[in-house]
């Protein structure tokens, strides 16, 4: 059985092309009870591309999550496992005709998760229909610090930040606009390193800023400064056969 991380992903950036965007970390627990959370256990397993659509979130009204490998623009290459080429078009928008599923992971507490394809080693790449302040999410087992890369987008395709996973262990992250705007249309997902295992994610939160406390964690400064996010020496885990 494979070992899923619990990973929210966190994106911090510098460069926006957005009016005002400069995405910040945010620690655990930056989310209210109000904000918009998907599991993955509304729809049956073995769903492709799944979506799904809230009527109203708060201060966002109706919001509709897609799924897919790639947005319209870039291309998935390689065999086992697949990344990411190219540079989305805009206005950002997904290509369905890469796939993600869900899926079951016995070792994963909150199964089941979203997978890539190939199974655990494919790009996950998740749309807004409107945009949103903020974002949480789980994903990972990632056995090689610095493997994987996670990337956001405006609703123009234009890269808001990016960064590769940085711990390994049990760890929860999410990112904001720092100034609490509805920024964030997209994110990506993909391997770029030597990643044995792949990856699946989980437990999707996002909303506007009036249900996450945009608390910068004291990482951001150094993020802004540097513009990406350092590798941290971890011990190396490895999932059940």
């Amino acid at each position: 059985m494979r070992k899923t991380l619990a990973v929210a992903v966190a994106l911090a950036g510098v460069a926006s092309s957005s009016a005002g965007a400069q995405l910040v970390r945010i620690g655990p627990g930056s989310f209210t009870p109000g904000a918009t959370v998907i599991t993955f256990s509304e729809q049956p397993l073995n769903t492709d591309n799944p979506v799904y659509t809230f009527a109203s979130v708060p201060d966002l009204g109706s919001v509709t999550v897609s799924f897919a490998g790639a947005f319209n623009g870039q291309t998935v290459t390689g065999g086992f496992p697949s990344t990411l080429t190219g540079s989305p078009s805009g206005p950002l928008s997904l290509n369905t005709s890469y796939r993600t599923f869900i899926t079951t992971d016995s070792d994963n507490p909150t199964s089941p998760v979203l997978s890539g394809d190939p199974t655990f080693n494919g790009p996950i790449v998740l749309f807004f229909s409107t945009p949103v302040a903020a974002v949480s999410l789980d994903g990972g087992y990632f056995n090689t610090v610095g493997a994987t890369t996670i990337t956001g987008f405006d609703a123009l395709g234009n890269a808001l930040g990016s960064f590769t996973n940085s711990v390994l262990g049990i760890e929860t992250y999410g990112f904001a606009d720092a100034s609490g705007n509805n920024v964030i249309s997209g994110l990506a997902f993909y391997i770029t390193g030597d990643e044995p295992a792949g990856f699946a994610i989980d437990n999707v939160t996002f909303g506007a800023a009036s249900v996450v406390q945009i608390t910068p964690e004291p990482a951001t400064m150094t993020l802004f400064a540097t513009g990406l996010i350092g590798v941290f020496a971890a011990a190396r885990r490895r999932r059940r056969a």
